[in-house]
């Protein structure tokens, strides 16, 4: 062949990896595998094993164990054994062991990259130029961590024994981003890898072996996610569950552990926009879409399976990625010079080729390019389809294949509007030549990571994670670290509230605000007073059970009124910083004005000395101003990673938030927790204290004179506990905070699940709010806010 016509066809030769060294591998475990438990290789209790297919030709691998509930006990009990040396060889100890395992995987990168294209049926040119170099990045980046932990985060503790869970489509990448943050952090773990792809999660573990990691600080469960996953995340000395797959089953490990007081994690689906402007370099797009829903065969939570592009150039555009879609070459993963492998499973090659049906039965247009697929093994043909209605299956649910939908665009607020129609917010890809458009963009769509002119950017220092039906909390950087991570000022919360004492005192004033007068308080909603839907209002007594007065009995109508009036409300979440921190300033002199009026109300409704009630105003005014200090103060960093990308973290409101106040401290409970959250910019609707709920609608009166827009914060008193599931359930609820019972708490965590709200519940465990270090500070930022990481390239 004629080089001039290698350059006209572009036509590549083979270029064959050797399987050997990996097959070598497997032959010298005789193609079987236990289980790796607390540093040793355990036979399952169950004496089943399960069979690993290479997709790519079908031909069996190996077989692994099947493990059990009993399996999952001895591992986990081995975890708790190892986490006191753990924790106790510090910082320093825990970085040389991380070292260590990210030099053996560099060391031996190459029968990882095969073993993982073997496996899970990627592309070679994937896992040694994409994954194996995260993965080692990962776990030289957590040694520094580890390192660094004692100044860095000094106020925090290990949480313990971590659960993790991980799926196939990026085995061994996964288990880096799961196991090294844990350990640095000072955790052990217990981690099941996927039941499709589990060999390099076992290559791992002989690697932990081999640089004598302890004992129990790693153990590797393979089995049956239905029977090992459920085990793993129910298991009562499981501290934490991380996991990563499907909505679906996110959902369902969100719902067993409720009410347990662990923590979770969870990275689920996406349904990502590539929006492509007018503007955009068209060509660079177009190999944009190529890594953004074509590599890894579209099987990536992240994948850019939703183009959108504006309506002057879309004919254009779709012309050019289909001549793109006819060069791309599809065959054995292990050839270095094909584009795409195989898909992991018969059962997922169904799943892609039925909902490829729908959509053609839907009415959308769709193109295949003509290349044939090989014979043997299960592939799936890169597939476009155009002429997408936004109400279609296609277009809202994740297929996890090859399969782009598109759709066009008309403005820029359209464009938004259409990256966000949707339950999931992973990631989102812009392409604009106008980085000022791209910055404007950004911002506006809900999605943990943003890639503006580049997609599927990662790095271990820098988080990554989503919104909504996609997940919560974060992996990598600095603030996936937190996952890790419990405050060890929870030590020291109390099992039952902490309330001022009673008295029958002189103290209080006779004449107080509702002596003279038959008045009942009206709930707060979208700046105005409000009469209660149901017609009800309930008797409010002190302490000693006497009358004192009434208050409105919200109910769901209340709390629809007040969530609508929340979401309308944009002018609070578009100011800056220093706006709202003057806001918050101007709150707490007009509370200082009326410092003592707001005592009086205090010792009305609790009994307890006008001493103590001032002293709960003063630490309110002083926890206004600590949250206005931070309002433009609390910010995020430009991450250093190995690309060349300038990689803002930037947090941002959560949206409108539910917050479910303490019965104890009346006024300091309300001020300690709504006011970080409209520091950060979210709009609220508040439950206030059920005993003791004046002090809350009399802050309204501070609310209407201090210039907060109405709608930022909305007032519903009534039943805490009823009140609080109905928020728990509501759809337009971003996030909720629940301080109250464990039983409660359970509640939360359970009704919340369905619409994957972020929660933040206290278990039964009570904090002083008196106390600055329990009742104030920057974890409760941390709750009100979430991390999106913009990721721009730079250089010519």
């Amino acid at each position: 062949m004629e080089i001039k016509e290698i350059y006209d066809t572009m036509v590549y030769g083979p270029a064959p990896e050797t399987a050997e060294p990996a097959v070598e591998f497997l032959e010298n475990h005789k193609r079987s595998f236990d289980l790796f438990i607390g540093g040793e290789w355990v036979k399952p209790n169950s004496k089943k094993y399960m069979d690993s297919i290479n997709p790519s030709n079908k031909e069996f691998l190996a077989k692994f164990a099947e493990a059990d509930e009993t399996d999952v006990n001895k591992a986990v009990k081995a975890a708790k054994d190892a986490l006191p040396a753990w924790v106790k060889i510090g910082g320093f100890g825990r970085a040389k062991y991380l070292y260590a395992l990210a030099r053996q995987i560099q060391k031996n990168s190459r029968l990882f990259a095969v073993l993982e294209t073997l496996d899970n049926g990627k592309t070679i040119r994937e896992t040694r130029d994409i994954d194996i170099p995260i993965v080692t990045r990962h776990f030289y980046n957590h040694a520094g961590w580890a390192k660094l932990m004692d100044t860095e985060f000094k106020d925090y503790k290990e949480v313990g024994v971590i659960g993790q869970i991980i799926p196939w489509n990026f085995p061994l990448m996964m288990l880096a981003w799961k196991i090294a943050p844990a350990l640095a952090m000072g955790n052990t773990v217990v981690l099941k890898p996927a039941e499709y792809t589990s060999l390099t999660a076992l290559l791992f573990a002989e690697i932990c072996e081999k640089i004598g990691l302890p004992k129990g600080v790693v153990n590797i469960v393979t089995g049956k996610g239905a029977v090992v996953g459920t085990a793993l995340a129910s298991h009562e000395d499981v501290n934490k569950v991380a996991f990563t797959g499907s909505t679906r089953v996110g959902k369902i490990l969100r719902t067993e552990i409720a009410g347990s007081g662990k923590k979770i994690s969870l990275e689920l689906g996406g349904k990502s926009p590539f929006i492509v402007f007018e503007d955009a370099d068209l060509d660079s797009a177009v190999e944009g879409i190529v890594d953004a829903i074509w590599f890894n065969q579209g099987q990536v939570c992240c994948a850019g399976s939703r183009l959108l592009v504006q309506e002057s150039i879309a004919e254009k555009f779709y012309k050019k990625l289909k001549k793109r879609m006819e060069t791309l070459r599809i065959g054995d993963p292990l050839d270095k010079a094909v584009d795409m492998g195989a898909i992991v499973d018969k059962v997922q090659l169904k799943t892609i080729d039925d909902m490829v049906k729908l959509g053609v039965e839907e009415g959308c247009k769709i193109h295949q390019p003509k290349t044939g697929l090989p014979k043997n093994g299960w592939f799936f043909p890169p597939t476009l389809f155009t002429d997408v209605p936004t109400s279609s299956v296609i277009a809202q649910e994740e297929i996890f294949g090859p399969v782009l939908v598109a759709m066009s665009f008309r403005s820029h607020n359209e464009a938004v509007a259409l990256a966000n129609n949707t339950r999931y917010g992973l990631a989102a890809s812009i392409w604009t030549e106008n980085i000022n458009l791209a910055l404007d963009i950004a911002p506006k769509i809900k999605a943990g990571a943003v890639w503006i002119n580049c997609t599927n950017q990662f790095d271990a220092n820098a988080g990554f994670g989503g919104y909504r039906e996609s997940g919560f909390g974060r992996e990598g950087g600095k603030e996936g670290l937190y996952e890790y991570l419990k405050p060890r000022i929870e030590d020291e919360f109390a099992s039952k509230p902490i309330v001022p004492k009673a008295m029958k005192s002189k103290d209080s004033k006779k004449s107080n605000l509702l002596a003279e007068i038959d008045r009942t308080t009206k709930m707060y909603i979208g700046g105005k007073q409000a009469r209660p839907d149901g017609g009800y209002s309930r008797e409010i007594k002190n302490a000693f059970g006497e009358y004192i007065g009434e208050v409105s009995e919200g109910n769901r109508k209340d709390l629809r009124n007040a969530v609508e009036a929340a979401h309308a409300d944009k002018s609070w979440s578009g100011m800056t910083g220093h706006g709202r921190a003057q806001v918050l300033y101007y709150i707490a002199e007009n509370l200082s004005i009326r410092a003592e009026e707001f005592a009086e109300r205090i010792v009305e409704m609790t009994n307890q000395s006008l001493e103590s009630a001032k002293d709960e105003v003063e630490k309110s005014i002083e926890r206004i101003y600590t949250y206005a200090a931070f309002a433009d103060k609390y910010d995020g960093a430009a991450h250093s990673t190995v690309q060349r990308m300038v990689t803002l973290a930037m947090p941002e409101a959560v949206g409108v938030m539910a917050i479910i106040c303490p019965d104890e401290n009346p006024l300091l409970g309300f001020i300690s927790t709504v006011i970080p959250a409209i520091a950060m910019g979210n709009n609220v609707v508040v439950v206030p204290s059920e005993k003791h709920p004046f002090s809350a609608t009399d802050f309204y009166q501070i609310l209407e004179t201090s210039d907060v827009p109405a709608g930022t914060v909305n007032i519903v008193t009534g039943n805490k506990e009823e009140l609080a599931k109905e928020l728990a359930k509501h759809y337009n609820i971003d996030g909720i905070w629940y301080f109250g019972t464990k039983e409660g708490s359970r509640d939360i965590e359970l009704l919340s699940t369905d619409s994957m709200k972020r929660s933040w519940v206290n278990f039964g465990k009570y904090r002083n709010w008196l106390d600055v270090a329990q009742g104030e500070g920057q974890e409760f930022l941390r709750h009100a806010t979430e991390i999106k990481n913009i990721w721009i390239p730079y250089g010519a």
